[in-house]
């Protein structure tokens, strides 16, 4: 049975939107075409002067009443457009068999969704705004969390039961020769924790940082940021990047102060692929994501706290190769690896399809 899949978002979409539920979604659509299904993606579009926006601009006019442009650049179909209360449109075109609605808003989605009456499940990677959900309760829609910490959420604002479905990651696109002499922190931003970044490095000026900048910076926040490098010393800018194996490859412990309720913790996901340990903040699902590939900290705790933890990783030898094995194990749980987490998922999606449908399908 080839299942069809619309993975449908007002988000933006890679390579225009870099984000961990961008990332989730392109490698989820890999993964199922890797296993005989059809995936697609339904998304937003910007047009920031990239070959992609120009090229889906001409093929809407060639194709005029067209509001989504259609690119298999990533190997699997991408419908981009500006509107989204017309993806009835792309639902006639690629005809799925389900549809995987991913929004921190989904409400207007599942509202352009219904007539066409194909069965949606809905899918949350982010906690920050959560209780206009409760219109979710009750319904025919199944709802799907990327953490236990999205699941807890869900269901104590809104009384929402979901399966967790955690963040898909091929480790091969992650994998890499280590010659670990770094410390990595990725995302220059406050609720990132950049300035626990900052704070970290000034504490121990004798180990080499790299600052992986975040995709959204401003020129006058970017010239900031390399002005404070700069006088840092021991900081290194790197540019935002969709192939992280090259960061990766330098690394010898991630740095994740994130002051913000994270879902999950892509990036200590990755680094554990390659027996990177973790020093992260203990907020929102990242302890979950770290588990004992690393040290967890309060957010909060002072700048002597973070660098006292990191100085027992990089000056302790034992330490420091128990923390890399288990960031390892860690990463090879059989929950976590991507044969599971997709088939977990295919089975909810089939489920969720009316018996008649699963029948054609």
């Amino acid at each position: 049975m080839t299942l069809r899949v619309l993975f449908a978002t007002d988000y933006l979409h890679v390579p225009q939107g870099n984000g961990g539920g961008e990332r989730n979604t392109h490698e989820l659509c890999l993964a199922f075409q890797a296993a005989g299904d059809v995936p697609a993606v339904s998304c937003d579009l910007r047009m920031d002067g990239s070959l992609l926006a120009w090229s889906s601009r001409l093929r809407r006019k060639l194709a005029p009443g067209r509001e989504y442009s259609r690119d298999r650049s990533l190997g699997y179909p991408v419908f981009r457009g500006w509107d989204q209360s017309r993806i009835g449109e792309v639902v006639g075109r690629f005809r799925p068999d389900v549809i995987v609605v991913q929004s921190t808003h989904p409400e207007p989605l599942i509202r352009a969704l219904t007539p066409t009456g194909v069965p949606m499940v809905a899918y949350f990677h982010e906690v920050e705004e959560v209780e206009h959900l409760r219109f979710l309760r009750g319904s025919s829609i199944p709802v799907l969390a990327n953490s236990a910490f999205t699941a807890k959420r869900l269901a104590e604002a809104c009384g929402l039961q979901s399966e967790v479905i955690l963040p898909l990651i091929i480790p091969g696109n992650y994998r890499t020769a280590m010659r670990p002499e770094r410390v990595v922190y990725v995302n220059t931003t406050e609720r990132k924790g950049v300035e626990v970044a900052f704070s970290v490095a000034a504490e121990r000026p004798d180990i080499p940082f790299t600052f992986v900048l975040s995709w959204t910076h401003r020129p006058e926040a970017l010239a900031r940021l390399r002005e404070r490098a700069a006088a840092a010393g021991n900081i290194t800018l790197h540019p935002p990047t969709q192939d992280m194996r090259p960061i990766y490859a330098g690394a010898k412990i991630l740095l994740a102060p994130s002051q913000w309720e994270e879902a999950w913790g892509r990036v200590a996901t990755e680094a554990h692929v390659n027996g990177i340990p973790v020093l992260g903040s203990n907020r929102g699902g990242l302890p979950e994501a770290i588990g004992p590939g690393g040290v967890v900290l309060p957010a909060d705790a002072p700048a002597e706290d973070w660098a006292a933890a990191l100085s027992r990783l990089w000056d302790d030898r034992v330490a420091y190769a128990a923390a890399a094995d288990a960031a390892r194990a860690y990463s090879r749980r059989p929950e976590i690896q991507p044969e599971t987490i997709a088939a977990k998922l295919r089975g909810i999606l089939v489920a969720a399809m009316p018996s008649a449908s699963r029948q054609a399908a």
